[in-house]
């Protein structure tokens, strides 16, 4: 299959505007902040303005990353926006509404850049290719396209994208457009020991007292194939963790032998529950996020429930349990 081309509009949007605000996914994760930061590096390239604005902090595990410390996140715009800026541009979020910040960013034309099933082509621009391995990945093709150096530190952030949505290059969206873009990035200075170091060696210990206490609520489900793990407030502040800390412990229950699928339960500080879910090969788990409001990839999706624990708990393992027996 063709690699999908980057779009001429967009590339001409990117040229004609000379001020942009770059934001992606609430909660976010490397692919959110390693693409909108390497982006907002070659737009200043360019010579334009670029701002990258997230609802939530950048996670511990990411601020190695230069440049991390200069995102703008909560609830308030950064300075001069919406004035003085050109268009948004949306980076891995499906729709609007994950952002956080979907009702201050309509005045200005979007520019949606996105890998996700089930985009809803919300942009001015569009730009959504779902075979892409993670959104950095469409970054690095949109430098080569405009014949953008990319520098260590550019490579370093699209590099960290492609590690960590492909699980370290184990999961199904391994392709090979991952390993050409990573063997590209390292030659352009890209450090995987020192990406390695950030994301698998420098865990603070409470994130470790948090894996404990998560493993405390480990259920295994439908003959070994579906787990379950809980991960609430209480046990983040036990632990000495922050809630951006939980990123990557669903791949500890996803590890065991036999598991086909995952889901996680985060409650949130508003009583709610944030539920990810994982699984392998075929079991569809996008489907099931998409039915109660959310998103993602075929392997790797989530959502957010307001029903009450045992509620979504139960419905939740009902679907993985009827998703692994429809692979088969």
């Amino acid at each position: 299959m063709s690699t999908p081309k980057v779009p001429e509009r967009l590339v001409e949007n990117l040229r004609g505007g000379q001020r942009f605000l770059l934001t992606s996914h609430a909660n976010p994760d490397g692919d959110a902040v390693g693409s909108t930061l390497a982006a907002a590096r070659l737009l200043r390239q360019l010579g334009k303005g670029a701002t990258v604005w997230l609802r939530d902090p950048v996670p511990r595990l990411y601020r190695a990353l230069p440049g991390s410390d200069r995102i703008h996140s909560g609830d308030q715009p950064p300075a001069n926006f919406p004035d003085l800026h050109d268009a948004v541009i949306v980076m891995e979020c499906p729709n609007l509404g994950r952002t956080g910040l979907e009702d201050q960013l309509t005045d200005l034309p979007l520019l949606n850049i996105d890998h996700h099933l089930g985009n809803e082509q919300y942009g001015q621009v569009n730009w959504v290719d779902t075979a892409a391995p993670a959104v950095g990945e469409m970054v690095y093709r949109l430098a080569r396209t405009m014949n953008l150096a990319i520098d260590r530190d550019t490579a370093n952030a699209l590099y960290l994208t492609l590690v960590t949505d492909t699980g370290g290059f184990r999961f199904s969206n391994t392709t090979a457009n991952a390993f050409e873009a990573a063997a590209d990035l390292v030659r352009e200075g890209a450090s995987p020991e020192t990406i390695s170091k950030w994301l698998y060696e420098s865990q603070p210990e409470s994130v470790m007292r948090l894996v404990g206490e998560m493993l405390q609520t480990l259920e295994i489900h439908a003959d070994g194939q579906v787990a379950t793990a809980w991960l609430t407030s209480a046990m983040i502040e036990r632990s000495g963790a922050q809630p951006g800390d939980s990123e990557g412990l669903i791949d500890y229950p996803r590890s065991i032998a036999g598991v086909e699928a995952v889901a996680i339960f985060r409650q949130l500080e508003d009583g709610n529950f944030k539920v990810s879910l994982r699984s392998r090969g075929s079991v569809n788990v996008e489907k099931i996020a998409r039915g109660s409001g959310g998103g993602g990839h075929q392997n790797a999706a989530g959502f957010a429930s307001q029903k009450a624990r045992a509620e979504v708990f139960d419905d939740t393992v009902r679907a993985l349990t009827q998703a692994v027996e429809a692979s088969r």
